[in-house]
């Protein structure tokens, strides 16, 4: 029997990169994944998602367009939460434009913390102890220049996963992080020029951009059995940067 076997979760973003890793490899762990994006499916050049995946049409920053997704979802019963959603923009901080920056804390913390309360009725009946796991980033541990914003944005997840995790201790739901070092993403790509990346990989200790295979690796973990009790930790995989000193 596969250690995600009979398990329903809700994931966004799952139409490519991280994602859709993610949501395969929960899959091939025996879960069902529905895998909400704002398409409800595979970006073109992708491969077809495991039969696991589920794939729903959803803006996720839509309070009643996720409440109706998730009503319909967890009729059938909820065990996890994965959010990993989120945008960017690059852009000096002293003329970034407001309407960009509350998109980006519409859609990378907003979205995040009404989703929590939305699937919180639902998680903590769930037999196998609920979870909520949310992509945070080395953002929320460390400044980068032209992206404060998602900086922000970042570190504002910390908060609402160590929060949750305490408030719902006692309520059978675990809430965790993943910040993810440096692995190739159309996010990535918007923000890296090649100088960019020649100066990221130097600070890796590693010298490697990460494999996304590891981030699923890591997400199957901690909504196994064998994660029960782990709550309000961030896991940073990142070549070990955040490690580095100077």
């Amino acid at each position: 029997m596969k250690e995600l076997e009979g398990r329903i979760g809700l994931l966004t973003g799952g139409s490519s990169g991280i994602g859709y890793q993610i949501a395969n490899t929960l899959a091939d762990a025996g879960a069902t994944v529905y895998a909400i994006s704002r398409t409800g499916r595979v970006k073109e050049g992708w491969e077809e998602s495991h039969e696991g995946v589920i794939h729903i049409k959803g803006d996720v920053t839509c309070y009643d367009e996720m409440k109706r997704i998730v009503t319909e979802v967890a009729e059938e019963g909820l065990d996890f939460l994965f959010n990993n959603a989120g945008i960017n923009k690059k852009c000096r901080a002293e003329v970034f434009p407001m309407e960009d920056y509350r998109g980006i804390m519409s859609v990378n913390v907003d979205s995040i913390f009404h989703l929590c309360q939305l699937c919180y009725p639902y998680l903590r009946k769930s037999p196998h102890k609920g979870r909520i796991i949310t992509i945070s980033s080395m953002a929320a541990h460390l400044g980068f220049v032209e992206v404060v914003p998602y900086c922000i944005s970042k570190s504002a997840v910390l908060g609402i996963t160590r929060g949750l995790a305490i408030e719902w201790a006692n309520d059978n739901i675990c809430v965790n992080s993943i910040a993810p070092g440096w692995f190739p993403s159309e996010m990535s790509k918007q923000v890296y020029d090649p100088e960019r990346q020649a100066k990221t990989l130097a600070r890796i200790p590693l010298h490697e951009y990460g494999n996304t295979e590891d981030l699923g690796a890591l997400a199957r973990f901690l909504l196994s059995d064998n994660a029960k009790y782990i709550t309000g930790q961030d896991y940073a995989l990142d070549g070990g940067a955040l490690a580095l000193g100077f």
